[in-house]
């Protein structure tokens, strides 16, 4: 377990100390913990500005959709794929399905663009001439980009999910299914009367974990996908993104620590909270 806990130490626990700088006035002569202690002023710029709603607004609705989205798709794909009698179809379906989480966010930045680039994309040149609509110059457009993220998110992430909750309807005794099947009840019947009532455990344990996470959203969606186009900051800005560009772009290492205090304080909350449900729930299913 060495290599594991010296990793987890480096990574986890002595960027702690960068906490600090939330609440100074950072001047690079003096150093970190050399410059000027300035207690909450850097959270109460960040919060008395626009910014604080907006990034944690984006931040909670967009994974709340996500999670909820993902969730649904996952479940029916999983369903889907259990009805597949053929291994080799089977297991050449999940591979496809599974293939994007895979993918770099980068490449799927590109990917994206290929479709939505204004001189080239498959939806100007193509789609959009096919139904008679103008061209929509995409990367100025914020509205139409929840649209975009939620489908590039869930195409890119319900593969995986897919394949635990099938995992966990393979483990279904198939006898349930046989006895339905008995009795009369069509294939959804047996869906929503069986498959769906014996994975719900499941499905309560990863959206409580997802639900812990809340608070992180996946940077490179936010940023690679949007092509970080100023245009759209007002709709793609979460709070990973924002801490990235206080620091990189505007040179504000103080707010942007700030923001990142508050997306730790407020996430470990949500982690512990999550904890002790799945652990609460657990509990109730092992005594059921």
């Amino acid at each position: 377990m060495i290599p594991g806990l010296v990793y987890l130490i480096i990574n986890n626990y002595l960027p702690l100390f960068g906490m600090v700088i939330a609440f100074k006035d950072i001047n690079y002569s003096k150093g970190i913990f050399g410059s000027d202690w300035i207690g909450l002023k850097n959270f109460e710029f960040l919060f008395r500005s626009s910014d604080a709603f907006i990034i944690t607004r984006n931040t909670l609705l967009y994974n709340g959709a996500f999670i909820i989205i993902n969730t649904v798709i996952a479940v029916a794909i999983a369903i889907i794929l259990n009805d597949i009698k053929n291994k080799f179809l089977s297991r050449f379906y999940q591979s496809v399905i599974v293939l994007p989480y895979l993918i770099s966010m980068v490449v799927v930045g590109y990917l994206a663009f290929s479709v939505f680039s204004i001189d080239s994309g498959l939806m100007n040149k193509t789609i959009l001439p096919m139904l008679g609509m103008k061209d929509i110059s995409w990367y100025t457009e914020p509205q139409y980009w929840p649209y975009i993220l939620t489908i590039v998110h869930a195409w890119n992430g319900a593969g995986f999910l897919c394949v635990i909750y099938l995992a966990s309807i393979i483990s279904i005794d198939p006898e349930y299914y046989e006895a339905a099947t008995l009795d009369g009840a069509s294939k959804w019947q047996q869906v929503r009367a069986i498959t769906i009532p014996l994975i719900t455990p499941v499905i309560t344990m990863m959206t409580l974990l997802a639900i812990g996470r809340i608070f992180y959203s996946d940077f490179g969606l936010f940023y690679q996908v949007p092509m970080n186009s100023g245009a759209l900051a007002d709709t793609t800005n979460v709070i990973d993104t924002y801490v990235f560009r206080g620091l990189m772009v505007l040179g504000d290492i103080g707010m942007s620590s700030a923001a990142g205090v508050y997306q730790s304080i407020v996430g470990f909350v949500l982690v512990i909270v999550s904890n002790y449900i799945v652990r609460k729930v657990n509990r109730e299913n092992a005594l059921f």
